[in-house]
């Protein structure tokens, strides 16, 4: 199985000498931290309460090595921080590799006995038979989800030569200064596999037709996507096509999990607004900024947030 094709397959299961020790001159004051994170160029909101700052940092999946930024600013900021928040990763077990296996079918083709046009319209259809002819593969007894997969990531190839994502680089300066890391709780594999394999077919066909419009557009938008989010221009980057096909697609828009991800960073945000000193949070993106996301959850408990425009 090539890079791409396992990028996908992991996408569908939701994602299948030692360094030297970091360390500063000094130790950073709170608005020194805040400074600090600024200047990495990632968007970001603070949020400034009696006992401390909540600094929130936007994230976007796949950031282009073509985008001008500041990681090892970023760095520095989670190095003096007094705690930080990162995503979760789902928590698969063995015998969930074996759910994988078994229910794959259902998670990888149509139905037994259909094909796309029996779900799609005939627009949908002929856009999509055009990017088959151009790309030379059938998309026509795969799920929609996987098909949608596969534009993304090897067709428009929208993950090729980029950088480490603010997660990774938070994650790993916050281990080496020993900074305490919490992450929302994990989903269990057997719920997000019983998820996927349940689903009815035409609930998926709204990703494909993000991606679609997504490859048509071309790798221009990729760039352009970075660009947005360095700026700070926080409503181009979630009007861009690439962004608007990976908030389309699952598990970002099934209304349990999407909705119990949102719940949870909100919750985790609004309890460490009440906690001493400095927290800085990675979160999506997507999920900060979207209507009814979880800055304007926030906002609506009245906490005080200052950054970029996000609507």
């Amino acid at each position: 199985m090539d890079r791409k094709s396992s990028f996908a397959a992991a996408l569908a299961a939701i994602s299948l000498c030692p360094a030297p020790a970091f360390a500063q001159e000094a130790s950073l004051s709170q608005d020194e931290i805040v400074v600090t994170a600024q200047r990495s160029g990632a968007p970001m909101w603070t949020i400034e309460t009696p006992t401390g700052t909540v600094i929130l940092v936007g994230e976007i999946s796949a950031v282009p090595k073509s985008t001008p930024w500041e990681p090892d600013r970023l760095k520095d900021a989670a190095a003096g921080a007094d705690r930080v928040f990162i995503r979760a990763l789902p928590k698969f077990s063995p015998g969930d590799v074996f759910r994988l296996i078994f229910a794959g079918g259902r998670i990888t083709k149509l139905p037994d006995g259909k094909v796309a046009a029996d779900f799609l319209s005939a627009e949908q259809r002929t856009r999509l038979a055009a990017l088959e002819t151009e790309y030379d593969v059938d998309y026509d007894r795969r799920s929609f989800l996987m098909s949608g997969f596969d534009l993304l990531a090897r067709r428009l190839d929208f993950d090729d030569k980029t950088t480490k994502d603010p997660t990774d680089i938070v994650r790993k300066a916050a281990d080496r200064a020993d900074v305490p890391i919490t992450r929302p709780e994990r989903f269990r594999g057997e719920d997000l596999l019983d998820d996927l394999a349940e689903a009815d077919p035409k609930s998926h066909i709204p990703c494909l037709e993000a991606a679609m419009t997504a490859t048509e557009a071309g790798q221009g938008i990729i760039a352009q996507r970075g660009d947005a989010w360095r700026n700070r221009e926080i409503p181009a980057v979630m009007a861009n096509p690439l962004e608007i096909a990976l908030g389309t697609c699952w598990p970002w828009a099934d209304d349990d999990v999407g909705k119990e991800i949102r719940d949870q960073w909100t919750g985790m945000i609004a309890d460490s607004a009440e906690a001493a000193g400095v927290t800085l949070a990675v979160v999506p993106l997507r999920v900060l900024a979207e209507q009814d996301g979880v800055l304007d959850q926030l906002e609506a408990r009245g906490l005080p947030i200052v950054g970029p425009e996000w609507r």
